[in-house]
């Protein structure tokens, strides 16, 4: 059975949010988006929003689930984030309406936001919000070398203000910095001094590279 990169995420601090109407409409159009986008970062299976704040889906390749884990964070902004866990591994459809699916890829994926949890209440972790894990006796991507990726990308958000990651999405979405500072109501060298200080080019680079992860 072929293997996909199955993903789990919950909302992190959604019950603090100002307006968590808003916010849900907000991550419903981010899932909505994402359904919709083309080549490589449309899942195979649909993301769903689950009950409560919980969604999953899956992706050809854990590549394409690690970049789109990153654009819906970036979709929420500052306000509230996203945890992930990431399982790669064969999935089984066990009902079609209402979908459910089961397997080792699932597995994977609940045990690694497990991990997360757990690793988020350590010093020097707080900033951890995804992991990476593959089922036992299958061929993919190293669990090892991706999980440290992780850890450096997610610091690094961590440390980044609610304007950096607004000029991180537009980075992501091809804008220019011009255009980024239009629509932040910022000015370029703003935007060019956020990029530097925040690590903004190091974080596309990042995305870059854990997109080409088959």
């Amino acid at each position: 059975m072929k293997s996909v990169a199955a993903v789990v995420g919950d909302l992190v601090g959604s019950r603090r949010a100002s307006n968590r109407r808003d916010l849900h409409d907000r991550f419903a159009a981010a899932v909505d988006r994402m359904n919709a986008a083309e080549g490589r970062l449309r899942p195979v299976t649909p993301l769903r929003i689950m009950a409560g704040d919980d969604y999953q889906g899956c992706f050809v390749t854990v590549g394409a689930a690690l970049q789109a884990t990153l654009r819906l964070r970036l979709a929420l902004g500052a306000e509230a984030d996203i945890r992930h866990g990431i399982g790669w591994g064969s999935v089984s459809v066990l009902s079609a309406e209402p979908r459910v699916e089961d397997g080792p890829g699932w597995w994977e994926a609940r045990s690694a936001i497990e991990e997360v949890e757990v690793a988020q209440a350590k010093p020097g972790s707080r900033g951890l919000r995804t992991a990476y894990r593959r089922a036992p006796k299958t061929v993919g991507p190293d669990p090892d070398a991706v999980n440290a990726a992780l850890v450096a990308r997610d610091q690094l958000l961590a440390g980044a203000g609610t304007e950096s990651l607004s000029v991180l999405a537009g980075m992501l979405a091809g804008m220019s910095q011009k255009a980024i500072a239009a629509e932040l109501g910022i000015s370029p060298s703003a935007v060019s001094q956020r990029i530097r200080r925040d690590g903004l080019a190091a974080l596309i680079r990042v995305d870059e590279l854990l997109g080409e992860v088959r």
